[in-house]
């Protein structure tokens, strides 16, 4: 079978996929570059996800890319300007004519004496298999599973009369106009959904097994539009996402350094929104703040909600579903009409892919991150995975950059091959998300590759460390191993 063949291959037409493509383009305008994407459309999470009031959740000037400004003044975007924006920035970079939609890839196996990778895809609209080879991999897929959202299995589901519906898989034929609803849930996707439901559903209830933290953002970036008057856009961008930078770094800090007092602080907000309508201990959370995400919600629209009666909130467990609703360990029924499980996400990695070095399978989990980027003894590949406790863009912009530089070194020095090694022994078993307690992250803890001891193996979650040892410390550390054409099996 013949395979296509190019010098980058990147998987995955997200927002991480477009945006490390579109910067390896410009860098590079002779190296051939193909996107492979398993939907029928680009956008990844932003066009997978479908549910009323789909959203960032964080702001735009840091969500966006470095490369290509986000310009307008919404805080937290909504997912179909999120997912147009991937697609401008696409066509501006001539990326969109590089995709090649509709491909599961399926394995990916190294070629010690090739120099390259074979990547074999599955064309699911067909059934046909179809092979591609590169110089290096880049996977962009994200960290779920897109086939299914986490499920828990709630006895009596079956018995249920109404709709259930998971918020990964939103059915556009759904009209819950005059319907009582009930979200579980307590994270970023249930307090997106209340509100934006709340204004057609007759009524809409949160259902909760424990509570989360809750914070309000501005909707609108009021000082950018005030300097916008007087300066340059480009310097108000700069400054807008300085800024933004600057304090979610801070917060999280903040968090870390001194829990129990911003606990304090946190749940302080809370309080002045809600006033005395809403029962405090909804958000009054066992754990301290950034042991798990924090949640972010614009002008407190959730609050609002909560406090006009359109909505309501109940902490409880789940007894059972009946045909109904559902009943609580406390002994009361919710009766709903449409049952919405936002339980979170299915941790995968690589998309599925199984990949192997010359057949010899690798798991993903049993080898450690190099700078968070690269993997250990995994010859000319890259993993990109943004951050948890900042905007996820912030990590993939500067990946991108740190990956142009590393092609230019190779280039410069003639090298084919660059391989991360472990030559000080600096393995230790933690994984690289172990200090979050977010369900999905604790499911997936024998999933998730593994960290070092100390850097360039220990995962910082820090954006100023990453950018100085992305962007600025010198390729060749004596860490990653460079092979060139004529010294194949031997280290330049």
């Amino acid at each position: 079978m013949n395979a296509q063949h190019f010098d980058v291959l990147i998987i995955g037409a997200g927002l991480s996929g477009i945006g490390t493509a579109s910067q390896v383009a410009a860098a590079f305008p002779d190296k051939t570059i193909a996107v492979l994407e398993r939907r029928e459309r680009l956008g990844g999470t932003w066009d997978l996800f479908r549910y009323p009031g789909i959203r960032s959740d964080s702001d735009m000037y840091t969500f966006g890319y470095k490369f290509r400004p986000w310009r307008d003044l919404t805080v937290l975007a909504d997912g179909g300007s999120i997912r147009e924006y991937i697609a401008d920035t696409a066509k501006q970079f001539g990326i969109d004519e590089k995709i090649h939609y509709g491909l599961k890839v399926v394995t990916a196996d190294w070629s010690t004496p090739e120099s390259r990778w074979t990547v074999t895809t599955l064309d699911e609209a067909t059934g046909q298999t179809r092979i591609f080879t590169c110089g290096y991999l880049v996977s962009c897929t994200g960290y779920y599973n897109y086939d299914a959202g986490y499920l828990p299995a709630f006895p009596g589901m079956e018995r249920f009369g109404g709709r259930c519906i998971h918020p990964q898989h939103w059915p556009e034929d759904l009209d819950y106009s005059g319907k009582r609803v009930v979200v579980i849930g307590s994270g970023a996707t249930a307090v997106t959904l209340v509100p934006a439901m709340a204004r057609d559903a007759e009524h809409v209830t949160m259902l909760q097994r424990s509570p989360s933290y809750v914070f309000s953002l501005p909707a609108f970036d009021k000082i950018s539009q005030v300097l916008g008057r007087f300066l340059p856009q480009d310097w108000v961008y700069a400054m807008g996402r300085k800024r933004n930078i600057v304090i979610q770094r801070q917060l999280y800090l903040a968090c870390r350094r001194w829990p129990r007092q911003m606990r304090r602080f946190l749940l302080w907000q809370v309080r002045r929104q809600l006033g005395t309508s809403v029962d405090m201990s909804h958000f009054t959370p066992s754990y301290l703040p950034w042991d798990q995400r924090l949640c972010a919600v614009p002008d407190g629209d959730l609050f609002r909600t909560l406090a006009s009666g359109d909505a309501s909130i109940v902490t409880d467990q789940i007894d059972t579903f009946t045909e109904k609703g559902i009943l609580l360990q406390s002994g009361r029924e919710l009766e709903a009409d449409i049952i919405v499980t936002a339980t979170g996400l299915d941790i995968q990695m690589l998309g599925g892919m199984a990949l192997s070095v010359d057949g010899e399978p690798h798991e993903l989990h049993d080898q450690m991150t190099y700078k968070s980027l690269l993997v250990e003894s995994i010859p000319n590949m890259a993993w990109v995975f943004g951050y948890t406790n900042a905007p996820w863009t912030l990590k993939s912009d500067i990946a991108g950059a740190y990956l142009c530089r590393l092609f230019k070194h190779m280039d410069d020095h003639g090298h084919t091959v660059a391989t991360p090694r472990d030559i000080e022994n600096s393995a230790i078993d933690d994984g690289i998300l172990d200090s979050l307690e977010s369900g999905y992250v604790q499911r997936a803890k024998n999933t998730l590759p593994r960290q070092g001891s100390k850097p360039p193996w220990k995962v910082l979650m820090h954006y100023e460390q990453d950018s100085k040892m992305l962007l600025d410390d010198p390729i060749d550390d004596g860490i990653l191993r460079f092979e060139a054409p004529a010294l194949k099996g031997a280290m330049a």
